[in-house]
Formats: structure tokens, C-alpha cells, sequence
């Protein structure tokens, strides 16, 4: 009978890539322990970004690779999904109180459905089990409170510190909240920065995993104050295939590689369309140009969305598709980008951390 060792554990875990962190579980630095006893083998997973609804698929992929070396006869495989806490710095004076990890949601242009990608993301991102809040950094046109159909003006406890509006799940900030929806905001630059700062520092964020950022169009001063100020995570660029959204997309790219800020990946929104009436399939923006943009400049294509009206009729009646239609492909094709998203992230700190994970190995 063969007898099982930890070489061939580790290279029967080291053949499956998960598709979300694009690599093996060893190399990502993901697999807490391995335990072989005789013919029984344990093993001990911790993906580092939320993923509640592949649990299961990851669980059973790991399972069936060990059950197949031979002399294997049992194997227990334990998952771990959520985010691991850090200790706050109290001498950074660009972290935010209440927030693990800031994501910034950009397009550096209007129009290409940043938004509504923003506000899915966020929701997926909750739907697969963080803890997640939502700022509206478009001061001029707030679109946050319509989205979410949230109304009503933040609470504050102790007169200093605004209280996040809930819904769905997720805390949110918005000037929306502040004003009347008609009311334009003639503001100069100076009062943006500062009321920015205020909306997202003032507000009483509770245990974040993650705060997605709904970014204005542009590379003017919200952009630089969120990249210079805060310590953010990540960016996620958001274009259309189109030609115009490409160039825009690029400049966003170059402002966060002047400021200091990773970029996760870029989002392609309203690629292919599909005629609701006759099921005809055009390019109605162009084709592929997210893929290309990801591939000229060393990105990662997080995912594609198609034009399609629902996510439109969704997001403007107040119940964005992540909610309105959680088991269909539309929300499907959210949660995919939310999850490459936060692996992407997960891997960049857990490249940034030193020393490699603890692996306990007992044979017998």
C-alpha cells in the first residue's frame, strides 16, 4: 500500500488553480496546515477574501484532487473565507477608523456606468459575506441614495459624527443625503475636498471589511484628496470598449501610478448587447478593449458586463440587479468581478506581509 507523504499533498494542491486568485492555493499562501496521519489527510484553507457561495465548489475541487492520490483514503478539507483583521495604526493619519481596506471605484469619465458598477460591487462583495460600506465621493451628482433607494437625512449620536444610512446591507455616506435631489452643488474645489473629507471621516463606520468609493468623473481634486490623504487599498478602473472611455480610463490608470495607489483591475461595462426581441448579439461600443487595456498595461481584466436594461431599470428603481435578481447571470457576472476584486487585493497584502504561512506536517 502507498504510503501518503507530504510531497505529494502539496503537489496534488499545488495542480488546481483557483480561478480567482489565478493561482495555486501554495503559491497565493493560502493553505494553514496540512496533516497527514496514515491514510487520512487534513487540510486547512484560508482564502483571505470573501466567498461565501464558492465554499463549496472550493472545498469539493481540493477534496476530490487528495481522494484521488493514491493510498488516500479520507480527506477533510476546512475553508476559511473571511477577512483577517488587522490592528489599526493609531500614528496613521491616513487610515480610516472603522475601514480595513478603501477601494476606489473610477473612470476618469461619465457615462460608462462607473455607479452602478460601484453599487453592485459593493453589494456583491456583502452578498459573499464581508462587512461592506459604500461613500458617494461624486459631490456634484450624487446618485448613491436613488440607487440604493435610501431617504432621509444621517443621525448623529454625540453631534460630531454622522450615522450611516443602512440598506441591503451595506453602510452608506452620500451629499445626497444632505441636500434636496434638484439642489445643485456650486461648490468651488477647496469646499469639495473638505466636505469630502468630512463625509468620510466623520461618518461612523462600523467594522468594515471593505469601503467601496464611488469616484466622480475625472482626475481633478476629489481624486487626488482620496489618493493623498487615504490610505486606500486599491483602485478599480472601470471603461466601455470604446475608443473615447479607453483613453479616459488610461489617464485615470496614470493618476493613481503618480499617487501611489495599486490599480486591482479593469472592468469592461457595456460590451456585448443582446436584443431583447430577436436575441440579435452586436458590439455596440466596440469589442475587447478592456481585454486590451488590461494586457498593454500589465492589468487584470477583473470581468465583463454587457449592455443590457435590466441593470439599468434595476439600479434606477432603487434595487440594483446584486439584489434585484441575486440568482441570475447578470448578479452572477457581479459577484465574479467582486470576488477576483478582493483576491486581487487579498494577494497584494499577503505578498506585502513577510514570512510564509505556518504549515504543520505530522506523518505516521
Amino acid at each position: 500500500m502507498t504510503q501518503v507523504d507530504r510531497r505529494m499533498v502539496e503537489a496534488a494542491l499545488a495542480a488546481y488553480v483557483e480561478p480567482h486568485l489565478g493561482s495555486d492555493l501554495i503559491a497565493a499562501g493560502c493553505i494553514e496546515r496540512i496533516d497527514v496521519e496514515g491514510p487520512r489527510v487534513s487540510v486547512g484553507v484560508r482564502l483571505g477574501f470573501p466567498g461565501r457561495r464558492i465554499v463549496g465548489r472550493l472545498r469539493e475541487a481540493v477534496r476530490g484532487a487528495l481522494a484521488a492520490l493514491p493510498g488516500v483514503e479520507e480527506v477533510e478539507v476546512a475553508v476559511r473565507t473571511e477577512i483577517e483583521p488587522r490592528e489599526a495604526d493609531p500614528t496613521d493619519a491616513t487610515a480610516v477608523a472603522g475601514v480595513r481596506n478603501v477601494i476606489a471605484v473610477s473612470s476618469a469619465k461619465g457615462g460608462v456606468g462607473k455607479s452602478t458598477t460601484a453599487v453592485n460591487l459593493a453589494l456583491a462583495l456583502s452578498d459573499e459575506g464581508a462587512r461592506v460600506g459604500m461613500l458617494d465621493a461624486d459631490l456634484y451628482g450624487p446618485s448613491l441614495p436613488r440607487m440604493l433607494g435610501i431617504a432621509g437625512r444621517p443621525r448623529s449620536r454625540d453631534g460630531k459624527r454622522f450615522q450611516p444610512l443602512m440598506n441591503y446591507g451595506l453602510q452608506t455616506m452620500s451629499a445626497g443625503f444632505l441636500v434636496d435631489e434638484e439642489e445643485p452643488m456650486i461648490w468651488r474645489g477647496a469646499m469639495v475636498t473638505q466636505a469630502l473629507e468630512q463625509l468620510l471621516r466623520d461618518t461612523e463606520w462600523k467594522d468594515l471589511d471593505y469601503l467601496v468609493v464611488d469616484m466622480p468623473p475625472g482626475t481633478g481634486d476629489v481624486q487626488l484628496t482620496l489618493a493623498q490623504r487615504v490610505k486606500v487599498a486599491g483602485a478599480v478602473i472601470v471603461t466601455t470598449p470604446q475608443d473615447v472611455a479607453l483613453r479616459d480610463a488610461v489617464r485615470g490608470l496614470k493618476m493613481f501610478e503618480k499617487v501611489g495607489v495599486p490599480v486591482l483591475g479593469v472592468v469592461e461595462n457595456m460590451g456585448l448587447h443582446r436584443c431583447s426581441c430577436c436575441g440579435h448579439e452586436e458590439h455596440i461600443f466596440g469589442e475587447g478593449g478592456g481585454r486590451r487595456m488590461a494586457e498593454q498595461y500589465g492589468l487584470e481584466l477583473l470581468g465583463t458586463l454587457p449592455l443590457d436594461i435590466r441593470i439599468r431599470e434595476q439600479a434606477d428603481s432603487g434595487m440594483p440587479t446584486v439584489v434585484a435578481d441575486p440568482d441570475g447571470a447578470l448578479a452572477e457576472a457581479y459577484r465574479r468581478i467582486a470576488r477576483a476584486t478582493a483576491a486581487r487585493l487579498a494577494r497584494r497584502q499577503a505578498s506585502a506581509r513577510t514570512g510564509a504561512p505556518r504549515i504543520s506536517i505530522t506523518e505516521t
